[in-house]
Order: structure tokens, then C-alpha cells, then sequence
């Protein structure tokens, strides 16, 4: 019987060649017929047989085996292809391997195969590293399919929507990735880590917002969770370049250079300087004006929905770097480092070769605002975190060389040098000193009008600063430079295409007027143009204005700042200090204007004040608009009351209906129901209410909110010298039309009554001085407009005439005409509101318009304005489309006849009848007749005419004794006469510094305007007259002997 054969038993060390050259691919002896695969290591085979070793392959020589095999020439297969192939079937043999029967073979085995899969990653690294080393010659690039590895690692379902994947096909066996980044020591993963985020930046650059940014961010973010590859990524000679590109500026190169600047740079907002594709204005925004509102609002939706992912994303890297305690120094270095090199950006004109490009900003603000969002809830020991003394010895970036709130530099130096200097002086009287001669110095003013700076408390210079005020300053700065740069360049975008709409449609209107080839080229260019600035319009609307969650976060951050600083002053509570802490009196004033801004663009933007809180803005805003001591731009004071104008009731329904006429009501109206249209509306007005108790219940606004607006109305009169000259009439217009909105509410009612009353010669008089101006140089200027528009349009209409002009001339005048048109329109808007101001303060609050220093003015002003609009020249207004420049004359002839009836049922002294009859310039008996006619004839209240008849006989009698009172006085000698008005003086004062004699009601007028002698230019004040008895005495005297009462000379008295 034959006896069965039995298979022979390997050895340990057979089966671990077997096993080895098999992940290797690998022979010792050379095969009877070559494979393609298996290289024959003949090098190492000579070796062993000279070291009397077996042809076996042991974990003793795999490294010697593996250098031999990656040094063939030419390689079977690409070396990290190989290499990764190897890794793949280690893993397979491991597998294999837990399931042989001899656990002292299998751990053998086991272990030989692991410490294989080692030496192959390190190898691995190596070569990425050191392509050159293994390759000579030849061109590889292990480090881009590594990052296929990666991007196929991270991929995810939509990476193909908007262009190809950039995984590739090559995929990495389970856990090498991993494996690769975790277990690798810093010094090995560096030169992999440098060529790797070299490539990892390429792959995003010049891609937008549309391309596939996603991968690659994805991949950024997976790789920063490995510690060893966020240390070699703020390690990288590109995480803050130091390269130099000819022709562009260090904020520009440290966007294009820096790894997170390509990442930063991906944008809805378009660079005009590096356009990346697609391009998201393009594909989503072309001929906007044509495309249906549905396919506007898919636009705004993709791209809000993309911003977040890329919001997301970006967010997370910086959160990962900075909670790693060996790469946070590096992340504030680099944010520090972006603003340095970017503080251009802040400037009104920004030259995009020398700036990084507003995305990377906005994108930048986003990042630096989830940042912030632990300690946006503003408790009060976080606050204590946000040291003022940053400003002053941070060493990141220079916040010293901002325009501080209310301190010059001389003076921050001055207080760095004091707390420098222990050995000086008592530090607090050094400061105050210093503040006090520099800013008397500086302003050329008096002490007495020297704002004083108190010393606060004690500031240390830090050698470290918490993140929450490292955080806290550098997001400051950042949304100035990104976020509201943005918003102002959005501004002044939205300005501009409303001028190339208005030139466009005046250049279409001159195509029936013969138009000349040239005006044919300027359309089509202005059409081109348009386009393209719709565009870019759109895009910064779609990534800020329709990012509700983004402008809530900023608004959140700004109340942080707001409250910060009222915290620097003692907290919320009125009256102020009399003297500035200096810790508040360095503070940026761009930290207040920013959040001025941001208020006033989101308080027009339905839903975006939706459930936030705005007290503590409230009680900012009331605290320091009236405090130049505290603030001295009077520009950012102004912008307070524009905030406070937005939150008006009616003014907030106003942008709310302006709004929804646009693209977001006609989506609603075509998409939903009547019903949902309604609940959008509702819903949107909703916030009206919560803005009216701002005004009606917080006890701060009732207490202060009216004194305060009158004080900055007046000191926006004093200070027009540093104001542009039409942005005074602006600001007092807001100021105005606010007082009007209060007068509404009772409690601010009875506020202005009790004001007006006690301060009848001081801040009221005042305002009712700068109100009265406005109206007379804003009617006068308007109706001037009108002349000249009326003039072109005589030219225009005379058709024969009109043609036979040049072709240029016949353009220029059309040019003129429209510029004209937008002035007429814009001074007699406010013109009117100006008249209905003073008609409703005539009506409520008298008396002042009665005082001496006043009522001449007054009367003066109301008989010019009768002139104009009853005179004899009244015809010449007539144009053809008069309410096209809110020019009402009408209406205008009414509210001037109530404002002359308004004073006069307060006059029960007769002196407006007398002032009245004193206009020399206006004044005459048959004026008051054809306004009497003309009120008829356009329905005024009965009732006001009937007084207005009274007034004007009147007055007529006064003109009748004013001539008797003349003739019994003869001639007046020049010592009695004021010498600024040429008139009787009824109560003459010297003026101490150029110690001219002038009548007290003359001057007192004068200082209602200016607070200056002016003879001299000297500074002066009502408390600072000095009366001049002997010369009144004399006066009284000079008329007893003429037989002339006194009381029947007015202070205006017309001498020939």
C-alpha cells in the first residue's frame, strides 16, 4: 500500500522572504524568464554572497533591499507609485498574516512586516521631500500625488459642480494618510510639508468663489488637525513672505505670496487686478437689468450658501492654529502682519497694486468675527480682558498712528514718555500739563476753551496680552481695512452707476436732437460700463448685504466696542466727567465710526436689526454726540444722528418699501402667494415699533436725547470750517427732521418747550440762528437753480435756434442742465423741509423769534421769501415739471404766510409788525396785497389769511411812524450809529479786546453765527460785553432833546 506524500514545511525565514519580496517585488536570484514587475536586485544578491549571507530577505536588510530597488534605472513604475503599492500590499499580508497557526511564526512575521511598512512611509517621505534622490533626472512629482491622495481623502459629492474633481484616480489604502502625517517626526515632515502647501496654494489660486475651492480648503483643514503639519505650515517660508515683486506693494505680495492668501483671496467680491474664474459677476449677474428676479435670487442664494462653506472652512484652520499653543504666536503674527502691510486699504482711494484685494478683507473680517464670537456676549469680566494700554505698547502692529477720539500724537507720546520715566515728577500733573499747552497750542484757543484730559487709571505696559484683547483690537482694525472698506466702496459704487444711468439717459435723450456720431460711442461705452459696474455691485451685495448672520456678528462686535468704551468714562450714566480719561481719549476713532456706519447701512436693510438689541447704541450715541470734549470729530458726531434718523418709524418704512420695490419683493410676488407676500411686509416692519420705544421709553433718550441734538446742531454751525460746506446743511437737515419726528412724542415735547424757555438766550436761540441761515441760503440758491434751468429750457424749445449750435455746445448745455437739475433738486428738498422746520417751531415755540437779536432777522428773512414767491418776478419761477424738483411754490406761499402768523399771535409787544416795516431790501405795502390774492386763490386757511391781513396793516401803520420818527430825529451823529449796521443804538456795549462801541443786539446777532470780535477776529462772548453807560446816557439824552421816546426807536433804524 503506497504511503501519501507529505508538502515539505517552510521555515520562519523562508516564509518571511517569500512574504517580503512579495510586498517588495523583489528577487535575490535572477528568474529564469523576466517579469516587468520583479526587479532583480543583483547588487545586494552580490553583497550577501560575498557577506556568506543566504538569498533570503529578513527585516535585518529590507532597508538595504528597498535603497537597491528604488535606485534602479530606469524605475519599473513611478518610486511613490511603487512605494504606495508596497504600503497596499502590507496591509494585505497583514491580513494574511492573523490567520496563521503558529503565533510564534505569525508574531515574527507580524512584526517583520509593520517595521517593512515603517521603513516604506519613511521612504516615502523621503522622496516626497527628495524627489531628485531616487529619480535623477527624470520628472517626478511625488508631492502632487500625495495631494491627490488627499484630495481624494477629502472629497466630497458636489467637488465636480462647477469643474473637475482634483482627486484623480489615485486613491490612498486605508489609514496611510494618516499613518504618513501623524506618526512622522517634524524634522522628516518638513521638506514633505514644504512642497506640499506650495502645491496646496496653486491649486486655489485665481480660482473664485465658484471654482473648486472646496477640495483644497478641505484639504488645508484636514491637514492643520495633524500637530507636527500646523507647525510645519506657519514654519513655511510662505506663511509670511518676504518676497519682492516689482510693481506691486507689500499688502498686494503678501496676498499673492502667502499660502492663506490664496485661500483668502477666493471671493465673490471681484480684483480687478487678478481676476479669478469663473468669474462670479459674469455667470451670475450679466444683464442683470433683463434677467428674471427668480434667477437673481438663485444667485444670491448659491452664493451666500458657498461664502459660509468658505467662511466655515477658513474658520476652522485659524480656530485649529490657534488652539495649538505652538502655532498661535504665528497665526496673530500673521493677521498682525496683514494689517501692517495693508493700512493703505483705510485710505478713500486704494491702489490695488500696493493693497490685498477686498475680498481677502471681507473674507479676513468673517474669519476674525467667529474668532471673537466666545466673548461677543460682553460680560463684564470679559471686558476686563480688553486692556486700553494694547493701544499704546502692543508690539504687533501700530495702533498709535490712528486718529485717536480725542488726542493728538503729540499727546499719546507725551503719555508714554511720563509712564516711562519713573524718576519724574508726579506723572498725572506732568500729563495734564502737557495735554493742556498741546492742545492750546494746537487750536490757538483760549484755556477756557481747552477740553481737559483726565489722567484715568494707571496703564502698564504688558509683556503679554490676552488673546481676548489681541482678538479684540486686531478685528478692529480688520473690519475697517475689510468689511466696512467694502461697504464704502459699495457706497460709492452704487453712487457712481446712479450718475452713469442719469448721463446715459441724458445722452439717449439728444439721439432726436441730431446727436453727433461721437454721442452714439459714448452710449454704447456708458451701456459697456454700467454692466460691469452692476456687477460688481451685485457681487459685494450678494457675499455682505444678503448675509444676515455675517453683518449680526459684526453688529454684535461693534456693541462690544461700544460698551468697552463707555465703560473707559464710568460707565453708562450721564452727566459725563467734566475732563476725558485718556484711556478713552486714544481710542481709534475709526472703532466709532465703523459701528456709526455699519448702523446706518443695517438699519435700511429689512430684517437685519431683526431681535437685536440696540439700547447700548442708544445710550452711546446720546452720551457723546453733544460732547466735542469727548469726540471732536464733528463729522462722527453728525453720523450719530443719521443712525438715530434711520431708526425714525417712518423713515425705517421708507428704505423698507424702497427695498422691497427691488429685486427681493419681486421674487416673493412671483414665486408666493398674496399671503406670504403680506407676512414678508408685516414681518419686516415689525421692527418699527421696537425702534419707536428706543425713542418713547429708554430713559436716557427722554432725559438728554433733545438738549443734545440741539447742541450739535449749533456746534455744527461753529465748526463749519472743518466740515465740507454742503455736509453742514445735511447733517442739520437730520437733526432738524429728527426734532420734528420727537416733537411727536410727548415727553420729548414738553423737553424742547422746557429748553427753549430756560435757555431763551443760549443753545435754542442758536439753533433757531443756524435754521433760519439754512432756509434762507437753501431757498435762494434753489430758486436761483430754477432761473437757469428755465433759461435751457427757453434754448431747448426754440428748436431752429437750438439745432443750428454746434454739436459740442449743444451737448455741454444738456450736461449743465441735468447738473443743474440734481443741485435744484437736492437744495430745494431741503429748502422745504428747512421751511416746514421753522413754521412748526413759529407755531409751537414763539417767543424767541421775538427777542431783539432775532426778530429783525426774522422779518427780514420772511419778507425776502414773500419777494420771491408774491413779487413781481414770482412768473419767472414758472418751469415746465416743477415737482420734478420738489419745487412747490404753493405750499411754499402758505407755510411762509403761517410762520408770519405764528409770530405774530406771540407778539403782544408789536415789535414784529415794526420789523417787518424796517426791511428796506423786501418790504413794501402792495407785496402783502398780491400775497393776500394769491393765498385766496390757492385755498389757504381762511383764518390764517385774516390774520395775515391784520399783520400786514400793521405793519403798515409802523412803516407811517417809522418816517415821522425820522423826520423829528434830522441827522444822527456817527457816534450814536452802530457801526456794523449803520443804525440808531439803543443799548451800546464795548467789545473788550478791540474796544469798539457797537449795539448789544447787533452784536449779540452776530455771535449767534460766530463767536468772534469782528473787527479783530478775536474770540468772544455775550458774557464778555462790557456796557457802555456814558454813550447810552448820551444817546438818551441826544433823543429827550429831539423830543423822541426811546422805546419808539428801533435798533434798526435806516439812517440816509
Amino acid at each position: 500500500m503506497a504511503t501519501a506524500t507529505t508538502k515539505p514545511q517552510r521555515s520562519p525565514d523562508e516564509i518571511e522572504d517569500i512574504i517580503l519580496r512579495k510586498i517588495l517585488l523583489v528577487s535575490l536570484s535572477e528568474p529564469p524568464t523576466p517579469s516587468p514587475q520583479i526587479v532583480y536586485l543583483e547588487q545586494t544578491a552580490a553583497e550577501l554572497l560575498s557577506e556568506c549571507k543566504p538569498f533570503l530577505l529578513s527585516s535585518d536588510i529590507t532597508e538595504r533591499v528597498l535603497i537597491d530597488r528604488l535606485s534602479a534605472s530606469p524605475p519599473p513604475q513611478p518610486t511613490f507609485r511603487y512605494l504606495l503599492s508596497c504600503y497596499s500590499r502590507c496591509l494585505d499580508e497583514l491580513k494574511k498574516i492573523s490567520s496563521m497557526r503558529d503565533p510564534a511564526v505569525r508574531s515574527r512575521i507580524d512584526k517583520s512586516v509593520r517595521s517593512l511598512r515603517k521603513l516604506i512611509l519613511s521612504y516615502l517621505r523621503i522622496h516626497v521631500g527628495n524627489p531628485e534622490l531616487f529619480s535623477p533626472g527624470l520628472p517626478a512629482q511625488p508631492v502632487v500625488d500625495l495631494l491627490s491622495l488627499i484630495f481624494s481623502e477629502v472629497s466630497g459629492p458636489m467637488d465636480g459642480f462647477s469643474g473637475d474633481s482634483l482627486g484623480g484616480n489615485l486613491t490612498a489604502p486605508p489609514g496611510f494618510l494618516e499613518e504618513f502625517f501623524k506618526d512622522a517626526d517634524e524634522e522628516s515632515l518638513e521638506p514633505v510639508m514644504l512642497g506640499l502647501y506650495e502645491k496646496l496654494k496653486q491649486s486655489v489660486e485665481r480660482v473664485s468663489l465658484l471654482g473648486n475651492f472646496q477640495q483644497p480648503l478641505r484639504a488645508l483643514r484636514w491637514l492643520v488637525g495633524f500637530p507636527n503639519c500646523a507647525k510645519a505650515l506657519v514654519k513655511h517660508p510662505r506663511w509670511i513672505p518676504n518676497d519682492k515683486i516689482m510693481l506691486l506693494g507689500d499688502g498686494r505680495v503678501f496676498e499673492v505670496c502667502s499660502i492663506m492668501g490664496a485661500f483668502l483671496h477666493v471671493s465673490a467680491i471681484p480684483d480687478k487686478l487678478f481676476t479669478s474664474h469663473p468669474e462670479v459677476g459674469q455667470q451670475c449677474f450679466s444683464e442683470s437689468s433683463s434677467r428674471r428676479p427668480a434667477d437673481l435670487l438663485s444667485s444670491f442664494t448659491t452664493i451666500k450658501t458657498v461664502v459660509n462653506i468658505l467662511y466655515d472652512g477658513l474658520g476652522d484652520v485659524f480656530l485649529t492654529l490657534l488652539k495649538n499653543v505652538e502655532t498661535r504666536e504665528k497665526v496673530l503674527e500673521y493677521v498682525s502682519e496683514a494689517i501692517k502691510r495693508n493700512n493703505a486699504r483705510s485710505g478713500i482711494q486704494v491702489d490695488l497694486r500696493s493693497c490685498a484685494s477686498s475680498g481677502m478683507f471681507v473674507n479676513l473680517s468673517a474669519i476674525m468675527l467667529k474668532l471673537c464670537e466666545p466673548f461677543l456676549d460682553g460680560s463684564q469680566t470679559k471686558r476686563e480682558k480688553i486692556d486700553p494700554s494694547y493701544i499704546l505698547y502692543n508690539n504687533r502692529f501700530d495702533i498709535r498712528q490712528l486718529t485717536a477720539v480725542n488726542a493728538s500724537s503729540e499727546q499719546i507720546s507725551a503719555w508714554i514718555e511720563s509712564a516711562n520715566n519713573e524718576n519724574t515728577e508726579d506723572t498725572g500733573s506732568l500729563d495734564n500739563r502737557r495735554m493742556e499747552s498741546e492742545e492750546v497750542s494746537s487750536s490757538g484757543s483760549s484755556n477756557a476753551d481747552t477740553p481737559l484730559l483726565s489722567q484715568g487709571k494707571t496703564l502698564i505696559k504688558k509683556d503679554k496680552y490676552s488673546f481676548i484683547c489681541e482678538c479684540f483690537f486686531m478685528t478692529a482694525r480688520v473690519l475697517n481695512l475689510g468689511l466696512i472698506k467694502a461697504l464704502s466702496d459699495f457706497k460709492q459704487i452704487a453712487k457712481a452707476l446712479a450718475n452713469m444711468e442719469d448721463d446715459l439717459e441724458a445722452l439717449r435723450g439728444m439721439r432726436g436732437q441730431g446727436a453727433s456720431p461721437q454721442i452714439e460711442q459714448d452710449i454704447k461705452r456708458l451701456e459697456k460700463e454700467i454692466e460691469m459696474v452692476s456687477q460688481e455691485r451685485l457681487c459685494i451685495e450678494a457675499q455682505i448685504l444678503r448675509d444676515g448672520d455675517f453683518l449680526q456678528r459684526a453688529l454684535s462686535f461693534y456693541r462690544l466696542v461700544i460698551v468697552w468704551a463707555v465703560d473707559q468714562v464710568g460707565g453708562c450714566k450721564m452727566p459725563l466727567p467734566s475732563s476725558c480719561p485718556r484711556e478713552f481719549a486714544f481710542i481709534p476713532e475709526h472703532f466709532f465710526d465703523d459701528a456709526m456706519d455699519l448702523l446706518i447701512l443695517t438699519s435700511r436693510i429689512p430684517r437685519a436689526l431683526e431681535a437685536f438689541a440696540l439700547d447700548d447704541f442708544l445710550n452711546f450715541i446720546i452720551m457723546f454726540m453733544a460732547s466735542p470734549s469727548y469726540i471732536k470729530n464733528p463729522y462722527l458726531r453728525a453720523k450719530m444722528v443719521e443712525v438715530l434718523n434711520c431708526w425714525i418709524p417712518h423713515r425705517r418704512q421708507a428704505f423698507y418699501l424702497h427695498f422691497l420695490s427691488a429685486t427681493v419683493f419681486c421674487n416673493l410676488c412671483l414665486s408666493s402667494s398674496w399671503d406670504c407676500v403680506r407676512s414678508f411686509f408685516f414681518s419686516c416692519c415689525s421692527g418699527f415699533s421696537a425702534t419707536a420705544s428706543l425713542f418713547e421709553g429708554h430713559q436716557l433718550s427722554l432725559d438728554y436725547l433733545v438738549r443734545n441734538l440741539l447742541k450739535l446742531y449749533v456746534d455744527i454751525g461753529f465748526s463749519s470750517s472743518n466740515t465740507q460746506f454742503f455736509d453742514r446743511f445735511n447733517i442739520r437737515h437730520n437733526i432738524a427732521e429728527l426734532l420734528e419726528y420727537l416733537w411727536e412724542v410727548p415727553s420729548h415735547k414738553n423737553a424742547l418747550r422746557q429748553i427753549a424757555k430756560e435757555e431763551e438766550k443760549g443753545v435754542y436761540l442758536n439753533f433757531l440762528n443756524f435754521l433760519i441761515n439754512d432756509s434762507i441760503y437753501l431757498l435762494d440758491e434753489s430758486l436761483n437753480k430754477i432761473l437757469e434751468l428755465k433759461q435751457i429750457e427757453a434754448e431747448m424749445a426754440n428748436t431752429a435756434e437750438w439745432e443750428r449750435r454746434p454739436a459740442q455746445e449743444r451737448e455741454e448745455r444738456t450736461r449743465t442742465f441735468h447738473s443743474s437739475e440734481n443741485i435744484a433738486r437736492y437744495e430745494m428738498k431741503l429748502a422745504n423741509e428747512d421751511v416746514g422746520m421753522l413754521s412748526f417751531t413759529a407755531e409751537q415755540i414763539p417767543a424767541p423769534f421775538l427777542l431783539p437779536e432775532m426778530v429783525d432777522r426774522v422779518a427780514g428773512m420772511l419778507n425776502y421769501f414773500l419777494f420771491q414767491l408774491a413779487g413781481p418776478q414770482r412768473k419767472s419761477l414758472t418751469v415746465k415739471d416743477p415737482e420734478k424738483y420738489e419745487f412747490r411754490p404753493k405750499q411754499l406761499l402758505k407755510q411762509i404766510a403761517e410762520i408770519y402768523v405764528h409770530i405774530a399771535r406771540g407778539d403782544k409787544e408789536g415789535v414784529f409788525a415794526e420789523a417787518i416795516s424796517k426791511d428796506g431790501r423786501s418790504y413794501n405795502e402792495q407785496l402783502f396785497a398780491t400775497a393776500v390774492s394769491l393765498l385766496w386763490k390757492i385755498g389757504a386757511d381762511p383764518r390764517v389769511i385774516e390774520e395775515f391781513v391784520q399783520l400786514g396793516a400793521k405793519a403798515k401803520a409802523a412803516a407811517s411812524q417809522a418816517m415821522d420818527t425820522e423826520a423829528a430825529l434830522g441827522e444822527i451823529p456817527d457816534e450814536f450809529l452802530d457801526p456794523i449796521q449803520y443804525t440808531l443804538m439803543k443799548d451800546p456795549v464795548i467789545l473788550p479786546s478791540s474796544k469798539v462801541s457797537v449795539d448789544r443786539a447787533v452784536i449779540q446777532r452776530h455771535l449767534l453765527s460766530d463767536n468772534t470780535d469782528p473787527f479783530n477776529r478775536s474770540h468772544l462772548t455775550q458774557d464778555m460785553l462790557i456796557p457802555d453807560t456814558e454813550l447810552k446816557l448820551r444817546i438818551e439824552e441826544f433823543l429827550r432833546t429831539h423830543k423822541v421816546q426811546s422805546s419808539s426807536i428801533g435798533v434798526d433804524d435806516m439812517v440816509d
